[in-house]
């Protein structure tokens, strides 16, 4: 993930990129807000269906005890 911060030249919140030493900000738009969001509901998703698989397991080998 990219790191964050507020741009010194527009006061918006920006991405900052440091390259040989010159640090550049982007500004971060909607669209990639959007898209970060996407990508972290989809992660978060994935984390809860194994968890919960995982849990099913040890119910199930609790039973077998």
């Amino acid at each position: 993930m990219s790191t964050v911060a507020t741009c010194p030249v527009c006061n918006s919140k920006a991405a900052v990129k440091e390259k040989d030493g010159a640090i550049t900000y982007k500004a971060i738009q909607d669209e990639d807000a959007l898209k970060k969001i996407g990508q972290l509901k989809k992660a978060m998703e994935k984390f809860k269906t194994r968890a919960e698989e995982l849990e099913k397991e040890l119910q199930e080998l609790k039973l077998k005890q």
